[in-house]
């Protein structure tokens, strides 16, 4: 679980615009980026992915 919550908060802090062209893109009106607010939240909801993801890991590592 750990791992898997790493992996995605790595995507959504390094490969935002492939996360957003996959899920997002189709929404859009004019479909050709997304706005600054999207990237903003995406990264941040990634950080936090990945610092929970890695205190599971390590949980489950001690525990």
């Amino acid at each position: 679980m750990g791992l898997f919550l790493v992996l995605m908060g790595g995507l959504m802090v390094f490969k935002t615009q492939l996360l957003w062209e996959l899920t997002e893109k189709w929404k859009s009106n004019d479909g050709t980026e997304p706005s600054d607010l999207y990237m903003l939240n995406t990264r941040v909801g990634g950080a936090i992915f990945t610092l929970v993801g890695s205190a599971v890991f390590l949980v489950d590592i001690l525990l």
